[in-house]
């Protein structure tokens, strides 16, 4: 199930063009002989720079002019009434909404330049979770749950996690079996009293009972094992596996204890929902979890974007420079690639309700950590955020480059139902600038 770093570089594109150089000329010994040196020749460049993933996501649409690409020259019904502040890159600003997050804006990317054609929520949101335009066809999995197919658990702790649970279908297996999809901690970190669903020993259950339980249920899970054969049944059983690391695993269980945090950093991320659940994130990439998504917000505003955008905007940007500051002095940020996305942005101009309206054509994303360069704007929005000016980055060169950093190769097939290979992302490019 899991699989190693060391990723073959050829996949069946490759393997055909290797065919057409010399039609009738390369035996397979011969082909497999120069796919074993090109692995040789290649490991370097795939070996993972990122151990772990923290997608922050920011579902309906949060607008680039008011976060990360504000435009201080536009006329004032492009600019908006927000205004903009200076950043820690010299000569840069962001919108007067993040004054926190400018503050660590050096250890910070931004892609200035993030495009496609996606206007409705659903459609976009695909692209940005599967790095795939949607199709009728086939449901293409999240990048969390290609995480977990490749390199499954680690420390007994769930490879993929959503905080607080799965925000949409697209955060899901797609094609993938249902084993790998994500365990969702079920309530919010931040409400008094929380606890993950399922995660302790029901009451009066002492461990030898528990352990007692688990051989009958695994003598039960083998005889149907042997006359059924589906994803369902080695879902569960696959499911069943990982809840008894959890319960069994004090180590897996304290993970999620988001009370043993000191209340002094629990109060720097802020006692409230964007706070907890990056504070989560950053305990569970610690505990060894491989991709988490946090989901945050509702950002559709079709009117009056000023007033909603100052009531929702102070906790993310508390929480997020915050985890950014917790991840660089422990050493974790190097390890640890950071990411904050929405599924498009918003309409250049502001609308007579005072709001703005979807645009995919140009948006921005965040990432830092995990081998980013630190500082650095990539890309370039029109003088009016219209569309991209310079260096445009679809959803399929962006996940390319972040499973890149994983040191998974974004063109291996994985097997679709009917035994059709599908490549996990298909015409997406590192984009080698964003690199340290």
């Amino acid at each position: 199930m899991a699989s190693s770093n060391f990723q073959r570089p050829f996949s069946r594109r490759g393997f055909l063009t290797v065919g057409t150089i010399g039609l009738g000329s390369l035996t397979l010994a011969d082909v497999l002989r120069l796919e074993a040196r090109a692995d040789l020749k290649n490991y370097a460049a795939i070996a993972a720079k990122a151990e772990s993933v923290i997608h922050i996501f920011l579902p309906g649409g949060i607008a680039h002019q008011e976060t990360f690409d504000p435009k201080p020259f536009a006329p004032i019904e492009y600019r908006g009434e927000m205004g903009s502040v200076d950043t820690k890159i010299e000569g840069e600003k962001f919108s007067a909404t993040m004054p926190q997050t400018a503050q660590v804006a050096n250890k910070l990317t931004i892609i200035r330049s993030m495009t496609h054609g996606e206007a409705a929520h659903e459609r976009g949101t695909h692209n940005m979770f599967t790095g795939y335009r949607p199709s009728p066809a086939l449901q293409y999995p999240s990048m969390g749950s290609v995480v977990s197919h490749e390199y499954g658990p680690r420390n007994n702790l769930p490879p993929y996690v959503c905080i607080p649970n799965q925000p949409n279908v697209y955060a899901g297996t797609g094609y993938l079996s249902s084993s790998f999809s994500p365990f969702s901690l079920g309530r919010d970190p931040a409400d008094p009293g929380f606890r993950v669903q399922d995660l302790n020993l029901p009451g009066g259950i002492d461990e030898p009972r528990f352990a007692t339980r688990r051989n009958v249920l695994d003598a039960v899970n083998t005889y149907f094992a042997r006359r059924e054969k589906s994803d369902n049944i080695a879902a569960m059983d696959t499911f069943y596996q990982r809840a008894y690391s959890l319960i069994s695993s004090q180590k897996a269980r304290e993970a999620f204890n988001i009370h043993a945090e000191p209340a002094k950093v629990r109060d720097e991320y802020g006692r409230h929902a964007a706070g907890q659940r990056l504070l989560m994130a950053r305990r569970l990439v610690a505990a060894g979890v491989r991709f988490i998504t946090v989901d945050y917000g509702g950002w559709d505003f079709h009117s009056q974007i000023a007033p909603n955008m100052r009531a929702q905007m102070p906790p993310l940007d508390q929480a997020l420079a915050a985890l950014i500051r917790d991840l660089d002095r422990s050493g974790l940020l190097k390890r640890t690639l950071v990411m904050v996305s929405s599924e498009f942005g918003r309409t250049p101009k502001i609308n007579k309700d005072a709001g703005r309206d979807h645009w995919p054509k140009v948006f921005s994303v965040m990432l830092a950590g995990g081998g980013i360069k630190g500082g650095y704007i990539h890309g370039a929005s029109n003088a009016t955020a219209t569309e991209p000016e310079r260096d445009p980055v679809g959803p399929e060169d962006l996940a390319t480059t972040v499973y890149h950093q994983l040191g998974i190769v974004a063109d291996k097939e994985l097997m679709a139902p009917g035994n059709r290979p599908i490549e996990i992302v298909d015409g997406g490019k590192i984009v080698k600038e964003l690199l340290a």
